[in-house]
């Protein structure tokens, strides 16, 4: 018993190695998809927000996609950009007697709304679909610093008064 060693011959060790770094990488595929992709079952793409002056711009990745599968909408402060990714793989192909081993790619619905930070005319909105990367402008309103700041609400001493018990409403 004295000679025997918990830890597997070096050949071994490479091996069993090789097996848990194929498994890791699975597992970290697994969160990755599940918790930096998906939102509610849905895929949700990436989206990049830039703006200057004038207009604020989304840039959205949807590599795969057709343009006619791709929908947006804005419904009052709420800009969705909706549609799905279909499976190159075709299935009669599968039941033919072509075996697929690894499925890495997600297919299926996406979706992704977005809060707009100012009223936007929608008849003023525009979109372009390119090599994959969806991009949306929003022009901003005149008056979109004010909208974005806020105004600020002046205090009427009187009420702040009543309100600690030092007068009455």
């Amino acid at each position: 018993m004295a000679g025997k060693s918990w830890f597997p011959a070096w050949g071994d060790r490479n091996r069993d190695v090789e097996h848990f770094r194929g498994f890791k990488t699975q597992i970290d595929s697994l969160f990755e998809d599940w918790f930096g992709r998906s939102m509610g079952g849905v895929l949700a793409p990436r989206v990049d927000v830039a703006e200057d002056e004038k207009t604020v711009t989304l840039t959205a990745e949807l590599p795969g996609v057709n343009e006619e599968d791709i929908e947006v909408t804005l419904a009052g402060d709420q800009l969705t950009i909706k549609g799905e990714k279909h499976s190159e793989i075709d299935e009669k192909k599968e039941s033919e007697g072509r075996t697929v081993h690894r499925t890495e790619r997600s297919y299926g619905a996406f979706q992704r709304t977005l809060t707009v930070p100012y009223q936007v005319d929608p008849g003023h909105v525009s979109a372009q679909f390119r090599n994959g990367v969806l991009a949306i402008t929003l022009p901003k309103p005149p008056d979109a610093v004010e909208q974005k700041q806020g105004r600020r609400i002046e205090i009427n001493k009187a009420v702040a008064q009543s309100l600690d018990g030092s007068g009455s409403i």
